[in-house]
């Protein structure tokens, strides 16, 4: 399958620098994979289009203020690191900027006592790092306290609350990028959707950077994937195979839920899963868990596009996304959402 297919143009001017005033007040494309039918809506309708009895799954990662600002021990020199993930040696993956000079056994110093040494360095700006001095709980309060949050390379705007890059659900560091789907959602929304019977689950996939990289291989299939960490739990597994049971709608907020959830299932059921997850999600996937899907609008050629491809058809997530730049729909990740839905889940597509 060639990638040029998930190519679409995206006016610079569409891509949203900020978020809108509050979390609610973006637009919603509504898209009804059964029927082809698409609606231009606002977010705060979206509890409408729920029923008693639908989970809705949620990414409840943290974005970690994983951008630090130093200077190499010796020369002085400035460097801007961005922490990736954590290593179960104790090391950091991370991107350096400047990265030509920083060899093994370089030392940058972040202030308060906050330091690293690098012990490897890649070929295109990434290394490994030792960070230190203390523990990892020690580590990871000085990263919150001196570092930033890392917003996406086409955001040019500085924010000026750094919780609007985070869900109001939020409750655990991991994520180098936020589940932006879930950015929509107020606290009141969630209690709006509950008082509807809607049961609420959430998991744990930490986003990694490599979500906002354009596949630059011609052929899908020749891409390799970015893994990532997750972790399901018995309780939101209880949830939604409860509401498999019932044959009522799983209801994934954001691409990150659909991985998480997809990567999950064992005999027929949800089974804890806590580790990383290298599925890749493109057109010919048969999904088993997921029915519906809030996400945001994604970048042409992008793997989180395919995995939309995917669930809806490409033809119909295509036409969705002509009509939204038509309309003048704001993109990427404080942009404004999507929700594809079947009305009745897998029984709409003859699963059942």
């Amino acid at each position: 399958m060639r990638t040029e297919l998930f190519d679409y143009h995206l006016p610079p001017e569409l891509i949203a620098q900020h978020p809108a005033a509050e979390r609610e007040g973006s637009r919603l494309l509504v898209v009804n994979c059964g029927n082809g039918a698409i609606e231009h809506r606002k977010f705060a309708e979206f509890p409408a289009y729920l029923a008693s009895g639908d989970c809705m799954v949620f990414n409840a990662s943290r974005v970690r203020r994983s951008r630090l600002r130093g200077r190499k021990e010796g020369s002085g020199g400035k460097v801007e690191l961005l922490l990736l993930s954590a290593r179960e040696d104790g090391t950091w993956e991370a991107l350096a900027r400047p990265a030509r000079r920083l060899y093994p056994g370089t030392f940058i110093s972040f202030g308060e006592g906050l330091e690293d040494e690098v012990v490897e360095k890649g070929a295109r700006g990434e290394i490994r790092v030792r960070m230190g001095p203390g523990e990892t709980p020690a580590v990871e309060a000085a990263i919150e306290r001196l570092g930033e949050v890392p917003l996406p390379p086409y955001i040019r705007e500085e924010l000026h609350d750094p919780e609007r890059y985070q869900t109001v659900f939020a409750d655990r560091l991991g994520s180098a990028a936020a589940p932006t789907a879930g950015l929509h959602f107020e606290a009141s929304t969630l209690r709006r959707v509950e008082e509807k019977g809607v049961r609420l689950a959430f998991l744990h996939l930490d986003v990694g950077l490599d979500t906002f990289r354009p596949i630059a291989e011609e052929v899908v299939e020749d891409h390799g994937i970015h893994s990532e960490e997750m972790d399901l739990g018995e309780e939101a597994c209880a949830d939604i195979n409860a509401t498999r049971r019932e044959g009522v709608r799983v209801v994934a907020v954001g691409t990150t839920a659909v991985r998480a959830l997809e990567s999950s299932l064992s005999r027929g059921e949800l089974i804890p899963r806590h580790g990383a997850t290298s599925l890749f999600i493109y057109p010919g996937f048969d999904f088993k868990v997921v029915d519906c899907m809030v996400t945001n609008f994604h970048m042409p050629r992008s793997s989180l596009l395919m995995l939309v491809c995917a669930f809806a058809g490409r033809k119909l997530v295509m036409e969705a996304y002509r009509q939204a730049v038509e309309e003048r729909y704001r993109f990427l990740s404080f942009g404004d959402a999507c929700y594809f839905y079947y009305e009745h889940g897998w029984t709409e597509r003859g699963e059942g």
